[in-house]
């Protein structure tokens, strides 16, 4: 292997004139290959060059056999090895060498010049290993195995590889700062001053003193203390007319620790800290600062967004200032630890943090931590981050499990505050008794919730609301997850907006769904599972005792599709308020119209509805932070309102006729106008519109959108866009938002969803050539096919480019004899068309698009949908079965089949989860069952307890006649199992179990 050239990165920790650390960056030049064995042997060829952060997973897309199962998004798992070469600098020669991990998933075994250094479990925890007896001079082989094999390992995606960044640290060799074992609190804080409290414990026997020094925002020296060279102790300073961390001022100092020797510094650590006071109380909730501070929150997993796991910081700052310009004030970190750049990023924004370690203590994915690794590994991956993150002044509360059960809670609690007795300790509604704070999760969102009697701790729901909504896609009529009523459920109501449904479009059509899950939701805030946003912000905002809410989630995420959204094609969950691609939907701007104050106003929906009844009335709402909104239609106003506190005022409604047009809404403030949004009709797309952001350090954004000839943004967008990336750039994601769609999100080719898309791109090389084939691919209510390419450089500017666009229409390639474009063209009601751009003379851009009935988004009759399905029914068919076909001979069953066992004995199993709490349940199984000999009797058995055992009724028909027995239960609250099981006899014909 060739030895790399790094680039060394020296921090420099003691003065400007004495080096006491260097940190030696290690995210280029690496080579990755996956290998089919599981054996512990590296492979000798099949290498490729990668960047570090690195996830293998997400490169390779959603497939529908991949190991991750339903679970997480159909990805991949495996196994993959990772090399990189490097020489070191002179300046480590004779120095204590680290080497640094913030996260690699899953079992990763480190290998330095074929020194084995050690495996952790744990795939979001960081480590460390000390390689300075393995170094040589000359080039140093870092190797790293990391094994994914067993599936799936958690409940929603999980990355595949070395996904955040690596480092070598050297230091002195005879004495060294342990930067986990440096804890700085700040006890107490008046306006006068604040003291500053810090313990500090080091290695090494060299060192007579510590130098310990207090740096304000802007570097200048506030507070000094020299302490003994102890191997453990502690010290005070005071800090005059402290400035104090907040969300709205999130003011940093730092502490520098120097370890002297005779006057020499040996080493030294500069620990960025705030200085805030924070409080939990049972009847005024919390404190921070001594003001009482709603939590504003969302859940959010480490792959929630674009870039799967794999996060550059200027990204992830890029993910978390779209949440705090939301107004979010708070994330939980579900339902792991996110890398150390999180909450460095955190701290510097003012983002709070509910800081979470583990999903499950014991088993909840068939092979994850909870079933592995905890109980050997729990307390060690505890321990470690809790010291490495109690620093950050973002955090200020644990949380050691979500929707999980045992008595080792207590013990968990026994740690968190052995190491941090300045925070207190909560979960996701697990082991509950032993908290100091009492996490709700969706049980918080329920009627009866706030009708029992609450444990006398501070509250915080850790996870509600649940609402689940789709860019740019509305429906007039509730849904809910669980139907309504439901008693078990106890749901709020959110009334319908109009007695009938009035939007015509959907995701697929209903004879081409696997089951009924397989739906998009509306972004009306009324698609729903007990309690809506509006509603739920009412009760946080209200209720004195009710400290904040943290939603269910702030960003899409990849993973559980099968039980939220029923299945292949589906890959993705769609509880943010942002989507998968960083597009806010509407439940954005409601958010935004509660929590910020600069002025704001949106409408929705938009104002383009193909195949819309003229004259129908529409709900049209506006969110808004003014005083009061006017809304204008095709210049006529109808009239102005003023938001309200109430759930059902907080937006403003107006019932407006469907004609093609405009709708504008109008803020004013003290009769002022300060903000205003419109929504324009739009035709059939002819262009594609180019936004640009960078986010510095080498990376940008490109927003692509469809858009009709007069420039008006076209919705319903779903036409293919391509591009071709010069020299010197890399595409990170290509990503549209789309919940089921299956290409790869790293690709240099994605179809447009609700008309946008968005590339994300590293590097500032040659430009990037953008193009598409654009018309509506239904020919809904045009035939007409325009074709736009663009070259834009990487700082955004679009260049004048005269490109010779050459085109046909019966599937064959263009060359330079085809027709060339000059001017939008009609093509028939089914074809492909294929383009080629050339620039002087070369081609640059191949396209291709298809237009027919078949294609994109189904439309049809309003009236022809089911109102308000439930979609809590688990299909037989998509579950794990043995012994049994997939039938779909007959009638009357649901989904696309059901399990026919054919005389033979067998079993299926579902898998369900209980986001409410636990309790009794009734178990309804729809079933056939025709035999006139046997009586082909049932175990049941949920969560490992036979609940039922015996034969189920008769039905007159194998295939045509399905009834529904029920059986009583006890489900618990998070992961659920229910196997149904022949006892003797086969089983009869299973279409379906539902919970009730």
């Amino acid at each position: 292997m060739k030895p790399i050239s790094l680039t060394l990165i020296l921090t420099i920790f003691l003065s400007f004139l004495v080096q006491a650390r260097e940190t030696f960056q290690l995210d280029d030049h690496w080579t990755f290959a996956p290998v089919e064995s599981v054996t512990g042997k590296a492979p000798s060829e099949g290498f490729r060059p990668v960047q570090i952060p690195h996830d293998w997973s997400w490169e390779a897309g959603p497939q529908k056999g991949g190991a991750q199962a339903d679970k997480g998004g159909y990805r991949i798992g495996g196994v993959g090895w990772y090399r990189c070469g490097f020489t070191l600098p002179d300046s480590f020669s004779k120095q204590r060498v680290v080497i640094q991990f913030d996260g690699v998933y899953r079992n990763a075994t480190v290998f330095l010049n074929g020194h084995e250094l050690g495996t952790r479990p744990y795939g979001f925890i960081s480590f460390e290993y000390e390689v300075t007896p393995f170094l040589v001079d000359g080039e140093n082989l870092l190797e790293v195995r990391v094994d994914c094999s067993k599936e799936p390992s958690t409940r929603w995606y999980h990355p595949c590889g070395i996904y955040a960044p690596v480092r070598l640290e050297a230091s002195h060799p005879g004495a060294r700062l342990v930067e986990d074992e440096v804890f700085i609190t700040t006890p107490e804080i008046t306006p006068e001053f604040a003291i500053v409290n810090l313990a500090l414990e080091r290695t090494g026997e060299v060192g007579d003193s510590c130098l310990i020094e207090i740096l304000d925002d802007s570097g200048a020296l506030v507070a000094t203390n020299e302490a003994s060279g102890a191997l453990k102790f502690s010290t005070s300073l005071r800090v005059k007319n402290p400035s104090l961390w907040s969300p709205d001022s999130p003011t940093l100092y730092t502490a520098r620790v120097s370890l002297l020797d005779d006057g020499k510094k040996l080493d030294e650590l500069e620990i960025p800290f705030g200085i805030r006071s924070i409080r939990w109380d049972a009847a005024t909730g919390f404190h921070l600062n001594g003001e009482v501070t709603k939590l504003k929150g969302v859940c959010e997993h480490l792959t929630g967004g674009p870039v799967g796991g794999a996060w550059p910081e200027p990204l992830l700052e890029w993910k978390l200032r779209l949440l705090k310009t939301m107004g979010c004030n708070a994330i939980r970190t579900a339902h792991n630890p996110q890398i150390p750049a999180f909450y460095d990023l955190c701290d510097r924004l003012g983002i709070l943090v509910m800081n979470e370690a583990f999903d499950g203590w014991k088993r909840k994915a068939p092979q994850d931590y909870g079933a592995l690794d905890f109980d050997k590994w729990w307390r060690e991956d505890l321990s470690a981050f809790i010291r490495r993150d109690r620093n950050h002044p973002c955090v200020v509360v644990w949380s050691v499990g979500n929707e999980t059960g045992g008595p080792v809670a207590k013990q968990l609690v026994e740690v968190c505050h052995q190491l941090d007795p300045t925070r207190p300790v909560t979960s996701g509604h697990s082991g509950s008794n032993f908290m100091d704070v009492y996490g709700v999760n969706g049980h918080s969102e329920s009627q009866k919730f706030f009708k029992e009697k609450r444990p006398d701790k501070p509250f915080v729901a850790t996870e509600a609301p649940h609402t689940w909504q789709v860019r740019g896609f509305y429906k007039s009529k509730t849904w809910y997850r669980d139907g309504f009523p439901n008693k078990r459920q106890q749901p709020f109501e959110t009334p319908d907006l109009t007695e009938d449904e009035i939007f015509s479009n959907a995701f697929l059509a209903p004879d081409d769904m696997a089951n009924g899950k397989q739906i998009f939701n509306s972004s009306y805030d009324n698609g729903l599972v007990r309690i809506n946003a509006r509603q739920n912000w009412e009760k946080m905002r209200d209720l004195p005792w009710y400290s904040g809410h943290f939603r269910w989630t702030g960003f899409d995420y990849p993973g559980e599709a099968g039980y939220v959204h029923g299945g292949w094609p589906f890959h993705s969950f769609a509880g943010g308020a942002l989507d998968l691609g960083g597009f806010e939907k509407d439940l954005y701007y409601f958010y935004q119209s509660q929590w910020t104050s600069k002025p704001m106003v949106h409408i929705l929906p938009h104002w383009t509805h193909p195949g819309m009844k003229l004259e129908t009335q529409v709900p049209v709402h506006v969110y808004s932070n003014a005083d009061e909104i006017e809304l204008f239609h095709n210049g006529q106003s109808l009239g102005a309102q003023k938001p309200g506190l109430k759930w059902d005022e907080m937006q403003c409604e107006w019932m407006v006729p469907w004609i093609p047009g405009e709708l504008i809404a109008v803020a004013r403030n003290a009769g002022r106008e300060v903000a205003r949004h419109e929504h324009h009709t739009s035709g059939a797309p002819r262009a594609l519109q180019i936004e640009h952001e960078s986010l510095g350090k080498g990376f940008h954004i490109l927003t692509l959108s469809s858009v009709d000839e007069k420039g008006h943004f076209y919705p319903y967008g779903e036409n293919l866009i391509f591009t071709s990336s010069g020299s010197g750039v890399r595409v990170l994601s290509f990503e549209n938002g789309h919940l089921a769609d299956t290409d790869k999100p790293v690709a240099a080719n994605r179809r447009a969803f609700m008309g946008k898309a968005r590339l994300f791109l590293e590097g500032e090389g040659e430009p990037t050539t953008v193009g598409a084939i654009l018309g509506e691919r239904r020919q809904l209510t045009s035939e007409q096919v325009a074709i736009d390419v663009l070259r834009v450089e990487p700082t955004g500017e679009v260049l004048e480019s005269s490109f010779a666009i050459h085109y046909t229409l019966d599937g064959s390639q263009p060359t330079t004899a085809s027709p060339r474009y000059h001017a939008p063209f009609p093509v028939p009601s089914s074809c492909v068309v294929k383009a080629v751009a050339y620039l002087d003379g070369e081609p640059v851009l191949k396209m291709e698009e298809s237009f027919g009935s078949d294609f994109g988004l189904h439309w049809y009759d309003a009236s022809e949908v089911a109102n308000n399905q439930s979609a809590t029914a688990l299909q037989a068919e998509s579950a794990k079965f043995s012994q049994a076909k997939v039938s779909s001979y007959g009638k009357g069953f649901n989904g696309k089949g059901y399990l026919d066992f054919g005389g033979r004995e067998g079993k299926v199993e579902f898998y369900q989860e209980n986001d409410g709490p636990a309790g009794r349940a009734i178990l309804e199984i729809r079933y056939a069952l025709a035999d006139p000999k046997r009586t082909r009797p049932v175990d049941v058995i949920v969560n490992g307890k036979t609940v039922s055992s015996r034969a189920f009724p008769r039905t007159k028909s194998w295939s045509n006649d399905w009834i529904t027995i029920e059986i009583p239960c006890e489900i618990r609250n998070g992961a659920n199992t229910i196997l149904l099981k022949s006892k003797g006899q086969s089983a009869p014909n299973i279409d379906q179990i539902e919970f009730r």
